[in-house]
């Protein structure tokens, strides 16, 4: 492996989850993550807005927004992963993928879809509402 980055897990199993979770409920964003950005990263490219740094240990922290549908994005938020470079050791360290609490409901469990975008068995109305909300405004 040359000058390639490492990649590390803070929670390998949990992150894991989210990431079939996301292939299972949004192939495009799965596909883009797998095959465009982690060679990119692999490769030092690193993606993403800068959320904080810190010279002491010379790492830097990463938010990377997955492609999604808008309305997905309205109800939920964005799918983003998270994860800091360590520059001085060469690793990538993969913390997690929000919206949490919806992948991990998407893992356990099959969602279900409403007027094309799926919602949580936990929350069924608020997400249904706020789905008609955008729907009454035009999206």
């Amino acid at each position: 492996m040359k000058n390639g980055f490492k990649f590390e897990f803070v929670d390998e199993a949990k992150y894991r989850k989210e990431e079939r979770a996301i292939r299972k409920y949004n192939m495009l964003a799965f596909r883009t993550l797998t095959f465009d950005y982690y060679p990119k990263l692999r490769e030092g490219n690193f993606l993403g807005q800068i959320v904080s740094k810190n010279q002491k240990k010379s790492t830097i922290s990463y938010e990377l927004k997955l492609p999604s549908d808008k309305i997905f994005s309205k109800v939920h938020g964005d799918i983003t992963v998270h994860y800091t470079v360590n520059t001085k050791e060469n690793i990538i360290l993969f913390e997690k993928i929000t919206p949490e609490g919806l992948l991990e409901e998407g893992h356990k469990s099959e969602l279900t879809t409403y007027k094309g975008v799926m919602i949580s068995n936990s929350h069924k109305e608020k997400d249904m509402f706020k789905i008609n909300l955008l729907d009454m405004l035009g999206r």
